[in-house]
């Protein structure tokens, strides 16, 4: 890849990490209609640390919060708090998606389901539904009455994001809206729980990225973190600001004409 695609696929990676709109949908488009070659390992790992680095940056605040009256108050030293509560929700809500997401990676079913076919179908059936959550009338629970149960099935929900096409935000914000969350609380749940997922995920690639001996190039690597992390900090940004005045309804009817113009790749 020359240096131009290479920085549209970070912009890409960015920005569709954090809306619900499918990532793995949007990657897949420049190999499929423009012939574009994979970008390689260490460009993935790249644009995972850019997002990851994002959302740390944006969330600070909140996860100090988390970290500190978690840490307290597992040792017994600060009381039960809204932070000290949510840093065990995202504990718990990790788990699924960690377990599902080894069985998938050690079977090798991941690459099966890479497909073209899958990303259409998925984009259409889960854009589907999450037009069908924004809909609902009683989108009132705000993140701090937020119930353990709540959070792992949104938990349950972003394992199913290892199906591509799926959107991680997007699966999650739909179980958030279906169980009454407003839609800041849903999303901001959402992206919170992106934090341990793309740590691990970054963490696997690095794995295979010392046991490939894939050479890297600096300069690539550090465009890619850059555009990645700017293009998905100023998403996460807009998309809290504007999200409770615009709805999810714009985003539904992208992944639509999306899923549809895949499916058209698919069968013509």
């Amino acid at each position: 890849m020359d240096s131009l695609q290479l920085f549209i696929l970070a912009i890409i990676q960015g920005i569709t990490e954090f809306l619900p709109i499918s990532s793995s949908a949007h990657l897949v488009l420049p190999s499929q209609i423009l012939g574009w070659p994979d970008q390689g390992l260490t460009f993935d790992v790249a644009l995972h640390l850019g997002t990851l680095t994002a959302v740390l940056i944006y969330f600070r605040n909140d996860l100090r919060a988390i970290i500190q009256d978690w840490c307290l108050n597992t040792v017994g030293k600060g009381p039960k708090t809204v932070h000290s509560r949510q840093g065990w929700f995202l504990i718990w809500a990790t788990i699924p998606a960690v377990v599902f997401g080894g069985l998938v990676s050690v079977t090798g079913a991941d690459e099966t389901m890479r497909s073209t076919a899958v990303i259409a179908a998925t984009t259409l059936i889960f854009g589907t539904l999450l037009g069908v959550a924004d809909r609902r009338k009683n989108l009132v629970q705000p993140l701090e009455k937020l119930t353990l149960k709540q959070a792992m099935i949104m938990g349950f929900a972003q394992a199913l994001a290892i199906i591509p096409g799926t959107s991680r935000s997007g699966i999650t914000m739909t179980a958030g809206l279906m169980m009454g969350l407003t839609r800041d609380a849903a999303a901001r749940f959402s992206f919170l729980m992106s934090i341990p997922i793309i740590v691990a995920a970054g963490a696997l690639m690095i794995l295979k990225l010392l046991k490939s001996g894939e050479s890297i190039h600096w300069g690539e690597l550090t465009m890619g973190f850059v555009a990645s992390g700017v293009s998905a900090y100023l998403c996460v940004h807009y998309f809290l600001a504007f999200i409770n005045r615009i709805g999810m309804m714009p985003f539904v009817i992208y992944r639509l004409i999306l899923g549809f113009v895949l499916l058209g790749i698919v069968l013509f």
